[in-house]
């Protein structure tokens, strides 16, 4: 039988993403000086699963640099060796290039042949062993590798004997060339026309079943094990077999095979050569529930069907408005038949939203890595620790929030946390507290990035401030001192390195965070370290907006920036000289934004007085929207303008109406920004 085996290269792809991160996870908790073998098996297990992948899909530079990187670890976890802080740098460089290799594979990244070679070196002379299992050492001068190159196989080694069905000489020769990767192999043609392979390996019977059952079924060969040859090639005695016939895999169940390293990882006990054989089918049969649970769906069909989903929610509000003026005498059944519709669409809605949800572990992961390399570059001790790794936000924003997540990370490392002389001298843990905390709050996400450091220097920001010309004041409230370090070109950095200090990044985070409809807040304390909590709606798809008219116009304003409306007395409402009107809100001058000015557009009102005042507020900073009336609240599905029309100042977005209309969304943010007098009437009037 013969597979197609290009249709299994992306779950190849993904799987081995995974491997890698668990890798990652699990070489940052051990400890080199008391190492948790139940780690180390796991993590030997994951290189094992990635070297059987690569080899099964022809990746040899994987495949060889996996080899090597096992087999060190086979000598540590079977205590011939003691495992070393070096060991754990070079496992996390042979992470690195197998993550480049991957990417050269899967999206044809360069992949930088010398540090492959340099680590595979490293790796190489860690394990004190010229051989390696059949990798000499000569073999590593080479930029690259060549399949055709059987690997040399020590004389020790076991011996197989693969009896094939009938087959066509194609899949005999990619059968060879598969089991090539794993020893030397003999091949022998029998009477009736059949071949059989005599391979000579250090690998079990489980890595030749691997690569056989992508091939050929298994079911239908019969393998045996041969005793062993010592150094003269004569046979050393019997060896007992470790199976006589193998039929373990279904050839249906193929992507399941690719997560056969895992199987054992959940009770973290490593295989026995006696147990291992056994255990396969019912680790076979788990793994295939397991996978019955979940199933990998493109992100394009994913919005493909939530953008379905949304022209039935419009279409659902335009049938119920439409039922809104019928005779609820006479039409009862229709309207209840209407009702359920509007309940079984908000359900559908919401349940297809959760499938873009990902949990904010996708994030969180990437960092404990980076933070132990920048802290160990700066020589400083960090201690970091993550909080709400479960809770969920949805994709297109976990994917944009990576970014300004990692500056901020960067940031406190580098500029918060002191090093372990200061943090003494200080009266401080030599050990510096780093930690990143996800919550749901309402319709909201919070994200925090908290560490117990030397806190921000109000006099450093104030001076610097003043240097770069902004508008500042010594008795301006902390809260807006801490906002200027998202200034463009701020920094206070005294030397500027590789890391930081060029007064980039710091307004990109905050931009960014803004275009995502996210506010920043700043909490410090001198000598006792800062906390920048970042709060996003859970979703840009659909948003809880309050329809707003303005003459014949209606606009939806996103809920989440809305504090209260009111109708303000006219003795609230003052004019300033060149700076525009303010209204009165309980003691609280707020600047009055007049959106049919703004917008250019006919109102029903002129008056305040008359009108409404949608209190707002963004970052801190309060202000009153004045329009004519307000419409009431709804769920929308938000369209890109942008990409259907153009880019509209003060606009965010758009969204069709029960009535088939369309009504724009304000970027509330931008009409604040835009309004001429908030600053000026704050700094006079509070």
């Amino acid at each position: 039988m013969t597979i197609d085996m290009s249709q299994f290269f992306l779950v190849f792809f993904d799987e081995t993403e995974e491997l890698l991160a668990e890798k990652e996870r699990l070489l940052l908790a051990v400890d080199p000086a008391a190492p948790d073998m139940e780690d180390i098996n796991a993590i030997f297990r994951a290189a094992h699963s990635i070297k059987g992948g690569a080899a099964t899909f022809g990746l040899t530079d994987m495949t060889e640099v996996t080899h090597i990187l096992e087999s060190l670890l086979d000598r540590i976890r079977k205590g011939e060796m003691a495992l070393t802080a070096e060991h754990i740098d070079a496992f996390f460089a042979a992470k690195d290039i197998l993550k480049m290799q991957l990417d050269g594979h899967r999206n044809g990244a360069p992949v930088d042949q010398e540090a492959v070679n340099d680590v595979r070196i490293r790796l190489q002379s860690l394990s004190q062993d010229s051989d390696l299992h059949g990798f000499p050492a000569e073999a590593f001068a080479a930029a690259g590798s060549s399949r055709s190159a059987a690997p040399q196989v020590a004389a020790a080694t076991r011996r197989f004997r693969i009896e094939l069905p009938e087959a066509s000489q194609r899949d005999v020769d990619a059968l060879q060339t598969e089991l090539g990767l794993l020893g030397t192999i003999d091949t022998e043609v029998l009477g009736d026309g059949r071949h059989v392979l005599i391979l000579a390996t250090t690998e079990s019977m489980d890595d030749i079943l691997a690569l056989c059952s992508f091939v050929l079924d298994p079911d239908d060969m019969k393998i045996s094990e041969l005793p062993a040859l010592d150094s003269s090639g004569a046979e050393a005695g019997s060896a007992a077999p470790e199976q006589a016939t193998y039929g373990l895999f279904d050839p249906i169940v193929l992507p399941v095979a690719l997560h056969a390293g895992n199987d054992s990882e959940a009770s973290g006990k490593p295989e026995s050569a006696d147990t291992k054989a056994g255990a396969r089918p019912h680790a076979d049969k788990a793994t295939g529930n397991q996978e019955s649970s979940s199933i990998r769906v493109s992100i394009e069909k994913v919005d493909q069907l939530i953008n379905l989903v949304g022209e039935l929610v419009i279409t659902q509000a335009m049938i119920e408005q439409r039922t809104g003026v019928l005779d609820p005498m006479l039409h009862e059944n229709l309207l209840k038949s209407v009702s359920q519709l509007t309940r079984n669409t908000r359900d559908l809605q919401e349940a297809v939203m959760s499938i873009r949800m990902m949990p904010m572990e996708y994030v969180f992961s990437r960092f404990p890595r980076m933070v132990r390399d920048l802290a160990t570059k700066l020589g400083k001790k960090v201690d970091f620790v993550t909080h709400g790794a479960a809770t969920e936000l949805d994709k297109g924003l976990i994917e944009r929030i990576i970014d300004p997540l990692t500056h901020l990370v960067r940031n406190s490392i580098d500029h918060g946390i002191e090093t372990p002389e200061a943090r003494a001298a200080a009266g401080k843990n030599e050990t510096g507290r780093l930690s990143l905390s996800a919550a749901h709050q309402g319709g909201n996400i919070v994200i925090e990035v908290s560490d117990d450091g030397g806190g921000l220097s109000r006099e450093r920001i104030l001076a610097k401030a003043r240097q770069n010309d902004l508008p500042v004041s010594d008795n301006m409230p902390d809260a807006e001192v801490w906002q200027l370090i998202f200034a463009p070109g701020f920094s206070t950095a005294e030397t500027v390195t590789d890391i930081s200090g060029r007064g980039v990044g710091m307004d990109v985070v905050k931009r960014n965070i803004t275009a995502m409809g996210g506010i920043v807040e700043i909490q410090s304390a001198k000598g006792f370290g800062t906390t920048i909590s970042i709060s996003l709606p859970l979703t840009l798809a659909i948003l809880d907006g309050m329809s707003i008219k303005v003459g014949d116009e209606i606009y939806i304003l996103p809920l989440g920036y809305v504090v209260e409306s009111l109708q303000p007395a006219r003795a609230d409402i003052k004019d300033i000289a060149d700076q525009g009107r303010v209204v009165k809100v309980r003691g609280e001058y707020l600047p009055l934004i007049s959106l049919y000015q703004m917008f250019g557009i006919e109102p029903r009102f002129t008056d305040p007085s008359e009108g409404i005042s949608v209190i707002l507020e963004v970052n801190g900073k309060k202000a009153a929207l004045f329009v004519d009336e307000l419409v009431g609240q709804q769920q929308v599905v938000v369209k890109n303008l942008e990409s259907n029309y153009r880019k509209v100042a003060g606009i965010s977005g758009a969204t069709i109406l029960g009535d088939g209309g369309v009504s724009l969304i304000l970027d509330v943010s931008a009409l604040l920004r835009s309004s001429r007098q908030l600053n000026a009437e704050s700094a006079v009037y509070q």
